[in-house]
C-alpha cells in the first residue's frame, strides 16, 4: 500500500501549519532573544518598538497570567527571561504586530543591557564547576574492578561526539486562537500535543480542558518538536490570551537554528579490557552530556545513553556513569536515537582503539562479543538476541571477506585514493524508558454508510504513521483502505497522549486502534449471527462468522450480508458503532533505585557494512555503499519502512561526517545557516544502499509483528566514521586521529597534514 500522503505531497496540496487560513484580526509574533549567553538583565528598552505603527503589544515575563515556566521533567526553563539570560537566543520579549514584517522590524529596535557572567560551553568544565542538571546516573553489572585485573589487554581513551541540527523542512511554529469563554485552540507543529497542552496551561493559568491542541501533520520533527515546540505554542497562547486576538508565529530558518537545541554533544572517557581470545571482559565509561542551559529532555536522553552503552555486545562486567552538565547553550533535546547513538559511538571507539593496538580487525572483536539469547544487559533485561543471526545473514548475502579483499586490492593499486570498510552492528530498545509513557488511546467510529474514522494520539511527520493506522483498521475490519480515514491529532478526541517519539508511535497507537476495531467487530459478529440465525443462540455461530473483503462469511462461504448491510443492522439494533480503546505495553518496568528492570518491549537488531573512498590529498571522501541486514520483524508496509531506513541511514551519515555544530567561546552559534552548516545532499548520499530484511519468525510486541524502523537505522551511519578512519590509516598506518565525530573533510585533511608535518620534521 502506498503512503496515503504521497499524492497530496507531490501535488503540493498537503496542509501544514503555515497553510492554515488566517482568521480576521490575526496578530503576528516575533521574539526578541538574548544577544548574550549569560548575564543579568539590567534594563530593556522597548520605547521605539512600542511607538511603531502596527505594533499591538510587547509581552515580558511579568505580563504572564500563569507561571513563567515551561520545564517538563524539571521546572528550570522560563518561557521569557526574567532577571537573567542563560543562553544566546533565549526569548526575552514577545512582539505582537499587525504584520509579520512589522513584528520583525520592531524586534530590531529593541535593546537590552546585560551584565555579563561567565559563559560555559564545555560539559567537562561544567562538571568541574558542579553545574549538573540532575545527580549522576549509573549502571553496574558484575565486578569491573576485579575483572580488569584478569584482563590480558586493557585500553583507555576519550571519545567526543558533536551535536546535530534537526533541520526539519518545516520550522517551529504555532497559531493560537481565543475560543468562547476564555479558552484557547492551538495549532502547533509539535510531536507532543499533550506536552503543548500542559505548557500552555502552565503559562496561561488555564486548566487543560480549556485548551485544545490540534495537529494535522508536521514537515519533519526528528525529536526537535517533542518538547521544544512547547515554547512557540506557549508564546502564541500567551499573546492570544492577553490580546483576545489570534496570534501566529512561524520561525525563520536562522531564528530556528539560533534559538533551538540540538542533538546532545557528549564527551566520554572509556576503559576496555579483553582476554587473550578478544572477548570483552570489562568496560568502564563515564559520559559528560552537554545539556545546555535547561533540562528539557536531557535526563531522559542521558538514561537512554546508558541503556545503549554496550550496543549489541555482551559484556559481563560494566560500570557506566553519566553526568548531565549545564552549559550556556540552548537547551539540547531529543533527536532520532535519543542518546543511544552517542553511547554506541563510544563503545565502537573503544573496540576500534583496542583492535588497532592489537593489530586485528575491529570486526574480529565485534563478532566475538555479539549478544546471545539470554545474555544480560547492564540494566538487567535478558536479551532475545538476533545479533548473531543478523551478522551471519549479512555475511552470506554481502560476503564480508570479499568486501575486505576488494578494499585491500584497491588500496594496493592506488597511492592517494584509499578505501575503508567498517561493520556496524546495532541493538536498539523499543519503548519509552519512562514506563508510564508506554500507553496510547484510539477512537474509532463506523458510520452508517460503512465508512470508518480513526483518531489516535499519533502525529504524522513524514514517517507514514497515518498510513499504518489506516492499514490496522482496514486489515482488522477486512474492508478496502479507501473506506477508512485517519483524522488529525486532537487533544479533545484523544487525551493524555505520549509524544510521537521513541520509535513506539506505530506500536502504541496501532495496538490501541486494533483493540478498538476488534471491540466493534466483536459486536458486529454477534449482530451477524442474530441476522443470519434469528431462531438460534447467536453464541453458537460466532466462531464460524468472519468479515472478509467487505463480505460477511459463514464457514468461509459468503452470506446475504455485506459490510454495509451489517453496519445498518447493528445501527437498527442500537449497537454501538464507536469504541475508545486504551493500550498499555505489557511487561515493561524499570526501577531506578536498583537501576534494573525490563524497560523495553523488544529490541531491533541489524548490521551494516559501510564502504568509503577517501582522497588523501584533498581530505574529501565518498560513501560507496551501505549494505545492511535489518530486523523489520514482519513489515506492515515495505515501502514506508524502506523509506524510513534509507532516510535514517543518510541522516546518521550526515551526523558522523558532515554536520558540525559550532559554538564559539561566547556561546554564539557560528554554524547558523545552510551556508555554514552542511547536511547530506544528493551528492553526499551513498552510491548504493542495500537493505535486506532479517529472516526471523521470532514473535514480538510490535503491531502485527512489524518492528519499529524510526530510530534504529540511524546508527548504521556510525560505521562511516570508522570506515573513513580505516581509509586514513591505509594511507598512513601511523595515523591515530582522535575519536572525535563528525569526521569532516577538514578533519581528515588536518589529520593527514599533521602527519606529513611530523614526517617533514
Amino acid at each position: 500500500m502506498k503512503n496515503i500522503d504521497a499524492h497530496n505531497h507531490v501535488r503540493g496540496e498537503s496542509v501544514y501549519l503555515d497553510d492554515l487560513p488566517l482568521q480576521q484580526g490575526t496578530l503576528f509574533a516575533c521574539v526578541f532573544d538574548a544577544p548574550h549567553a549569560h548575564g543579568k538583565i539590567k534594563d530593556i528598552h522597548l520605547e521605539t518598538a512600542l511607538n511603531m505603527a502596527g505594533v499591538a503589544k510587547i509581552i515580558l515575563a511579568k505580563d504572564l497570567c500563569g507561571e513563567n515556566q515551561i520545564g517538563g521533567i524539571i521546572p528550570d526553563e522560563p518561557l521569557l527571561a526574567d532577571g537573567h539570560v542563560h543562553f544566546q537566543g533565549m526569548p526575552v520579549a514577545l512582539v505582537l504586530a499587525e504584520s509579520e514584517e512589522t513584528a520583525r522590524a520592531a524586534v530590531k529596535t529593541i535593546t537590552v543591557e546585560i551584565e555579563p557572567m561567565e559563559v560555559i560551553t564545555d560539559p567537562r568544565v561544567a562538571f568541574e564547576k558542579g553545574e549538573l542538571i540532575i545527580p549522576p546516573k549509573r549502571f553496574c553489572l558484575g565486578d569491573v574492578a576485579s575483572a580488569f585485573k584478569t584482563c590480558a589487554y586493557v585500553f583507555e581513551g576519550q571519545a567526543n561526539v558533536n551535536g546535530q541540527e534537526h533541520l526539519y523542512l518545516e520550522t517551529q511554529g504555532a497559531y493560537a486562537l481565543p475560543t468562547e469563554g476564555g479558552g484557547l485552540k492551538i495549532y502547533a507543529s509539535t510531536q507532543g500535543p499533550t506536552a503543548v497542552q500542559r505548557a500552555v496551561s502552565k503559562v496561561t493559568g488555564l486548566p487543560m480542558h480549556r485548551i485544545e491542541v490540534e495537529i494535522g501533520r508536521l514537515g519533519g520533527g526528528f525529536g526537535g518538536k517533542e518538547d521544544q515546540a512547547n515554547t512557540w505554542a506557549a508564546l502564541c497562547a500567551v499573546g492570544a490570551q492577553l490580546t483576545k486576538r489570534p496570534v501566529k508565529y512561524s520561525l525563520h530558518r536562522m531564528e530556528d537554528m539560533r534559538m533551538t537545541g540540538k542533538r546532545h554533544p557528549y564527551s566520554a572517557d572509556y576503559k576496555i579490557g579483553l582476554d587473550q581470545e578478544f572477548k570483552i571482559k570489562a568496560y568502564e565509561v563515564v559520559f559528560y552530556q552537554n545539556a545546555g542551559a535547561a533540562a528539557d529532555l536531557s535526563p531522559a536522553v542521558l538514561e537512554r545513553t546508558l541503556f545503549h552503552c554496550t550496543n549489541s555486545y555482551f559484556v559481563p562486567n560494566v560500570d557506566a556513569t553519566a553526568y548531565s552538565c549545564r552549559t550556556n547553550l540552548p537547551p539540547n533535546t531529543a533527536f532520532r536515537g535519543f542518546g543511544g547513538p552517542q553511547g554506541m559511538f563510544v563503545i565502537e571507539s573503544a573496540i576500534v582503539h583496542a583492535a588497532e593496538k592489537l593489530g586485528v580487525s575491529p570486526a574480529t572483536i565485534q563478532q566475538k562479543n555479539l549478544l546471545q539469547p539470554g545474555d544480560e544487559f547492564p540494566y538487567g533485561q535478558l536479551a532475545e538476541s538476533e545479533a548473531v543471526a543478523a551478522w551471519k545473514q549479512a555475511d552470506r548475502q554481502f560476503n564480508f571477506e570479499h568486501l575486505r579483499r576488494e578494499t585491500a586490492d584497491f588500496n594496493a593499486e592506488n597511492a592517494y585514493l584509499k578505501r575503508g570498510l567498517a561493520l556496524m552492528p546495532i541493538c536498539f530498545g523499543i519503548s519509552f524508558t519512562k514506563t508510564l509513557m508506554n500507553q496510547a488511546r484510539a477512537l474509532v467510529h463506523v458510520y452508517t454508510d460503512g465508512s470508518v474514522a480513526v483518531s489516535t494520539g499519533a502525529v504524522e511527520m513524514g514517517q507514514g504513521v497515518n498510513t499504518k493506522m489506516l492499514q490496522v483498521a482496514a486489515r482488522t475490519f477486512s474492508i478496502p483502505a479507501e473506506w477508512v480515514n485517519v483524522h488529525t491529532t486532537n487533544t479533545l478526541r484523544i487525551a493524555n497522549t505520549s509524544p510521537s517519539a521513541a520509535s513506539a508511535t506505530a506500536d502504541l497507537n496501532g495496538k490501541a486502534t486494533l483493540l478498538a476495531c476488534e471491540a466493534i467487530l466483536s459486536r458486529l459478529k454477534k449482530v451477524a449471527s442474530e441476522e443470519l440465525f434469528p431462531q438460534d443462540d447467536p453464541a453458537q455461530h460466532l466462531e464460524a462468522i468472519r468479515v472478509e473483503n467487505g463480505l460477511v462469511l459463514y464457514n468461509n462461504r459468503p452470506t446475504a450480508l455485506d459490510w454495509k448491510a451489517l453496519i445498518n443492522a447493528a445501527f437498527v439494533k442500537r449497537i454501538s458503532l464507536s469504541e475508545h480503546a486504551h493500550y498499555a505495553t505489557p511487561g515493561v518496568h524499570f526501577d531506578w533505585t536498583t537501576a534494573k528492570g525490563h524497560p523495553f518491549a523488544y529490541h531491533v537488531y541489524g548490521i551494516a557494512a559501510v564502504g568509503v573512498t577517501v582522497d588523501c590529498l584533498r581530505g574529501t571522501y565518498a560513501v560507496d555503499f551501505v549494505k545492511t541486514v535489518h530486523d523489520f520483524g514482519k513489515s506492515m508496509n515495505d515501502a514506508v519502512d524502506l523509506g524510513q531506513i534509507e532516510g535514517g541511514i543518510v541522516q546518521g551519515l550526515g551526523w558522523m561526517t558532515l554536520e558540525e555544530v559550532v559554538y564559539d567561546a561566547s556561546g554564539r552559534l557560528r554554524s547558523n545557516a545552510l551556508s555554514t552548516y552542511k547536511i547530506p545532499d544528493i551528492y553526499a548520499v551513498p552510491k548504493e544502499i542495500a537493505v535486506e530484511p532479517l529472516q526471523t519468525d521470532r514473535p514480538n510486541l510490535a503491531i502485527f509483528n512489524s518492528k519499529a524502523v524510526g530510530e534504529p537505522p540511524l546508527m548504521y551511519g556510525i560505521g562511516a566514521y570508522f570506515a573513513i578512519r580505516e581509509a586514513v590509516r591505509a594511507f598512513c598506518p601511523e595515523a591515530c586521529p582522535d575519536f572525535d565525530a563528525p569526521f569532516t573533510p577538514e578533519k581528515v585533511m588536518l589529520s593527514l597534514h599533521q602527519l606529513q608535518a611530523e614526517y617533514a620534521d
